[in-house]
């Protein structure tokens, strides 16, 4: 990224506000990569869901995934506001990390066969991770202007890939080679991973609760700051029910970013239920994160340039492409094939909707809409990856899963056509 499209102090922001916000989605990427997309639905299926077949293992996970949205889903908007309101964002953030790294470390000593334990504690990280997202997003529009959020949100995106891509490729070649960290085992070494993220997550945040400042409570007086939250959760119903493109914007998020996070979420269980090998699946998402990382730069460049709609459309394009293409793969080929597709789009499609999102919203209540922002985005969650999974085991072959995304997409694009855009 060119150093001078950053905002500088000049501008009211800071150039080192903006890359420590930035960063944070380097330290949460190791969970996305390594933990949500990578390891544990390997290790789910092959290690802890191994008295049931590979459809039936895909819908646990599926339900696990959908019930860590729910939770996301029915807090999330109070606690934005009760964040605005007493100018708490850091502090919601630092405890949904919390819950996030205890979740992830504690995956690392779970025995064989407890498929239970596994997704329980698979569910709290997932819980911990969206939740910190909420308050990490909503802070975007504290860390720079307008007319730079395309740029810095799709800095944000690639940081988190190419951090994430790191962190995976030396957890891959640690259980391609215990040996070389002492471990014994290749299983072994996976588990070891999660500890290893827990800490990468927590180190690499550290850098945000520094140097990102946020703005001073608005809200005062207005009893006690639970109530409040309940309350203005009401009023900011109200409101989006007045801004036509906020809601239609929602609506339209809601289902596309569904199919999107599912592709993220069951990629490598869907690989693996096809008779792939774990080094064509681990090779897949290596190539993902080290493509994702210059094109979600790109697409924010691409947001600014051209208008954030264009730039999300041709994400959706390419996304059915990749569903119709990704039913009728035989060959490990093209599944790195496909790999780099979803490696293009995926962190564009992301970066360009919240920074579009923030456009729409007012800035003062930025922690609460962001809160119906991943609302929406998450309770959509609930959808997909059970519908992944009850596509296969109601056609009888797991390959019908990817045709069941492209509902969503072209929903979502239909409503996304009618939003304002402003850029």
């Amino acid at each position: 990224m060119d150093a001078n499209n950053i905002p500088t102090k000049s501008e009211g922001h800071s150039k080192r506000a903006v890359w420590s916000w930035a960063f944070y989605d380097w330290a949460n990427s190791g969970f996305a990569t390594v933990v949500l997309a990578g390891f544990f639905p390997l290790l789910f299926q092959d290690f802890w869901s191994t008295d049931t077949g590979p459809a039936e293992s895909n819908l646990r996970l599926g339900w696990g995934n959908s019930i860590a949205s729910v939770v996301i889903a029915m807090s999330a908007p109070i606690l934005g506001a009760v964040a605005d309101r007493s100018g708490t964002k850091k502090r919601f953030l630092f405890g949904s990390l919390l819950l996030g790294v205890i979740g992830t470390a504690l995956l690392s000593g779970i025995e064989a066969g407890n498929w239970m334990l596994a997704l329980i504690m698979f569910i709290c990280a997932s819980v911990g991770f969206m939740g910190a997202n909420v308050f990490y997003d909503a802070l975007l529009v504290s860390v720079a202007p307008a007319n730079r959020w395309h740029i810095v949100s799709g800095l944000g995106f690639g940081l988190g890939y190419l951090g994430g891509g790191l962190l995976y490729l030396g957890c891959v070649i640690a259980a391609l080679n215990p040996e070389l960290v002492g471990l014994k085992t290749s299983t072994e070494a996976a588990t070891t991973a999660f500890l290893v993220t827990a800490i990468w997550w927590t180190v690499f945040a550290i850098p945000l609760f520094l140097f990102v400042n946020e703005p001073a409570a608005e809200y005062k007086n207005e009893g006690s700051t639970l109530t409040y939250g309940f309350r203005q959760v009401v009023r900011t119903i109200q409101h989006i029910r007045q801004l036509k493109p906020v809601w239609m914007f929602l609506f339209a998020y809601w289902l596309y970013i569904d199919a999107v996070d599912t592709v993220i979420r069951m990629a490598v269980a869907y690989g693996r239920s096809l008779g792939f090998e774990r080094q064509d699946l681990i090779i897949a998402l290596l190539i993902v994160q080290f493509v994702g990382f210059p094109a979600a730069i790109a697409f924010g460049y691409l947001g600014e340039r051209l208008g954030p709609k264009r730039g999300i459309y041709l994400g959706l394009l390419v996304y059915i492409a990749i569903c119709i293409w990704g039913a009728f793969i035989r060959q490990p080929w093209e599944f790195y094939v496909i790999a780099v597709m979803v490696g293009l789009v995926q962190g564009g499609v992301q970066a360009l909707s919240r920074s579009f999102y923030a456009r729409l919203i007012p800035a003062s209540s930025a922690g609460e809409f962001f809160g119906f922002y991943n609302l929406l985005g998450k309770f959509a969650a609930l959808i997909g990856p059970p519908l992944f999974g009850l596509f296969g085991t109601w056609f009888g072959d797991v390959r019908y899963s990817m045709l069941s995304l492209i509902i969503l997409l072209v929903g979502g694009g239909l409503l996304l056509w009618k939003v304002d855009d402003r850029s």
